[in-house]
């Protein structure tokens, strides 16, 4: 499980990526949290001659998921609150994946395998 400090070194290390694309500092504006972990907005460091912000092109929150340290990059197309909401149907989707799996198999009991070994008891 993340803490919200792994988190923002995760995100740190995407939009360092991201500054070989661009001439101006980039850096994480605000951290909100969501029902999963948190939503990193990140853009430019504001322009000290003119006091405007550049916006630089494809610069979507990043969702960070804390259970499963997973990290989104969201679309900037897509209004945020419904790749967020998209999100959470997908983590209930496999929590009951899950749920289902137990109970067919047990808590215990292994997923099965398909083995491509022969059975036992045959030789050549």
């Amino acid at each position: 499980m993340l803490s919200e400090e792994d988190a923002r070194r995760l995100v740190l290390a995407e939009v360092d990526l991201q500054r070989v694309h661009v001439e101006y500092d980039l850096e994480i504006l605000r951290v909100g949290a969501v029902s999963f972990g948190w939503i990193f907005y990140w853009g430019a460091v504001q322009d000290d001659g003119n006091g405007q912000r550049p916006r630089p092109g494809g610069n979507g929150p990043f969702l960070v998921d804390r259970d499963n340290e997973r990290l989104i990059r969201t679309a900037t197309s897509i209004p945020v609150a419904r790749q967020v909401a998209d999100h959470e149907r997908r983590l209930r989707r496999e929590a009951h994946a899950r749920n289902v799996a137990a109970k067919r198999f047990g808590p215990s009991a292994q997923m099965p395998s398909h083995s491509t070994s022969e059975p036992s008891g045959v030789s050549e």
